[in-house]
Order: structure tokens, then C-alpha cells, then sequence
């Protein structure tokens, strides 16, 4: 239990983090949120679960195939705001379309016989 108490305390206060230094500095936070460092510490944990890497590198490949799909959550959310919508609006039509996106994506993969 304690284990998983650490895990649950260190992503947090990466999260809390990172927020609290873009309220200083947009540049540095999102340099913070742009590298993948939810992913790296996720790969982590399955490493020290599993005791092996195969599960941390079928997740990075996976990762790979959505990170275009990912992009429409930070091009629609400041275009909306831009065009004079409220945040929640923007923020809410944003992940709906960014979710749209990524099933978009694995329909599309699954085409072609790439399984996500």
C-alpha cells in the first residue's frame, strides 16, 4: 500500500508542479508539460511492476501513433478562446473533438492492420 501511496504522491506533486511554475512562466510550465514526463514516470511504473520493459515499450510505441491526434486539443482550445468563447466551452469542445480524434486514428490504424 505504501507503494502505491509514493506513486499517487509523486505524480501528483509533478502535476502541482508544473502548474505552479506556469503561473510564473507560461514558456517554462508548458516546456515542463511538453516533455513527456507522465509518460516517462508511467513507463516507470510498469517497469517496476512488471519487472520487465516490454510493457513500457509496447506503451511508448503506442503513444507514437497518438500524439498527432493529440494536437487538436491545443490547436481548437486557443482558437476557440481567440474567437471569443468562454473556457469551459472551449475546454470541453476541445477534448470532445480531441476524443473524436484519437478513435478517428485507431479506426483508421485498425485499416491497415496496426492494433492499438
Amino acid at each position: 500500500m505504501a507503494y502505491y501511496i509514493t506513486k499517487l504522491i509523486i505524480t501528483s506533486l509533478l502535476i502541482v508542479v508544473i502548474s505552479e511554475v506556469a503561473k510564473r512562466s507560461s514558456l517554462v510550465g508548458a516546456l515542463l508539460a511538453a516533455i513527456p514526463l507522465v509518460s516517462i514516470l508511467a513507463m516507470t511504473w510498469m517497469y517496476i511492476d512488471t519487472d520487465s520493459s516490454k510493457s513500457a515499450v509496447e506503451f511508448s510505441q503506442r503513444i507514437v501513433w497518438l500524439i498527432a491526434p493529440s494536437m487538436t486539443l491545443f490547436l481548437v482550445f486557443p482558437f476557440m478562446i481567440q474567437k471569443g468563447f468562454g473556457f469551459f466551452i472551449s475546454m470541453t469542445t476541445s477534448i470532445v473533438l480531441t476524443v473524436f480524434a484519437y478513435y478517428s486514428v485507431i479506426f483508421i490504424l485498425g485499416k491497415f492492420g496496426i492494433k492499438l
